[in-house]
C-alpha cells in the first residue's frame, strides 16, 4: 500500500520536473517510502510501547540515540513490517532491558561503559557513516564529517550514561549505544541482506575502470 501510494507521488513529481532521471527518480521513491512509512511505523511503536509500560523510555530512546544514529548511520530493514518489528525490538526491547535489568555494583556499569565505548570506537572506524545501497555517501568529505560526529556523540551519550545519577535512565543510554553499534556492524548487514552503498560504489568504480 505504501509503496503504490509513494510509486504514485514519485510519478506526478517526474511528470511535474521532467530532468528527474530514472537514478534520482530512485532517491525520491525511497525518500518517500522511509517518510511516509514512519507514521504507522511511529504510532505501532508507541502503542506496542504503551502495553509493554515503557512508552515514556521508549519516546526517551528515540531522542536519546538520534544523534548517534544519524551520524552513524545502520541497516534498513527491506519491509515495512520487517521494520516495524525491527524498530520495536530497538526502542520497546532497549526500554524493558534498562527497566528491569540492574548493573550493580557500580563498577560493573563503568566496565561496561569502557568496554561499550572501546567496541563503538572500533566500529566507528570500520563501518561509519553506514550507508546502504539505496542512499549511499559518496562524498568523502561528508563521510569524513559524519564519523567524526559519530565519534563524538557516541561518546557523549556515554559520558551522559556515567553522569546521570537515575539508574534507568542511564541503563538506557548504555545500551542504546550497544545497540546502535551492533546496528552499523557487518555481522548485522549480513544477517538482514543489507550492503553498504560507499562499498558497493567503489566495487563498481574498479569493475567499470578493469573492463575499460
Amino acid at each position: 500500500m505504501i509503496e503504490k501510494i509513494c510509486n504514485k507521488l514519485t510519478d506526478k513529481i517526474r511528470n511535474k520536473m521532467p530532468e528527474i532521471d530514472d537514478e534520482r527518480a530512485e532517491v525520491i521513491n525511497y525518500g518517500l517510502q522511509l517518510v511516509i512509512g514512519e507514521i504507522p511505523k511511529t504510532f505501532v511503536l508507541l502503542l506496542i510501547a504503551y502495553v509493554c509500560g515503557v512508552l515514556e523510555l521508549s519516546i526517551l530512546a528515540l531522542l536519546f540515540i538520534m544523534p548517534y544514529r544519524t551520524f552513524s548511520g545502520g541497516v534498513h530493514l527491506k519491509t515495512h513490517i520487517g521494520c516495524i518489528v525491527g524498530s520495536s525490538l530497538f526502542y520497546v526491547g532497549t526500554s524493558l532491558l534498562s527497566k528491569y535489568i540492574i548493573l550493580q555494583p557500580i563498577y560493573i556499569k563503568y566496565a561496561l561503559i569502557a568496554v561499550t565505548w572501546i567496541f563503538s570506537m572500533i566500529m566507528i572506524k570500520l563501518y561509519a557513516p553506514a550507508d546502504t545501497e539505496n542512499v549511499p555517501i559518496l562524498r568523502k568529505k561528508d563521510r569524513k564529517i559524519k564519523k567524526i560526529l559519530s565519534y563524538i556523540t557516541m561518546t557523549l551519550t556515554l559520558v551522559a550514561a556515567i553522569i546521570i545519577k537515575n539508574s534507568t535512565i542511564s541503563n538506557l543510554l548504555i545500551f542504546l549505544t550497544i545497540f546502535q553499534t551492533i546496528w552499523i556492524s557487518k555481522f548485522t548487514y549480513k544477517l538482514t541482506n543489507n550492503k553498504y552503498g560507499y562499498e558497493e560504489y567503489i566495487k563498481t568504480q574498479k569493475s567499470s575502470t578493469n573492463l575499460a
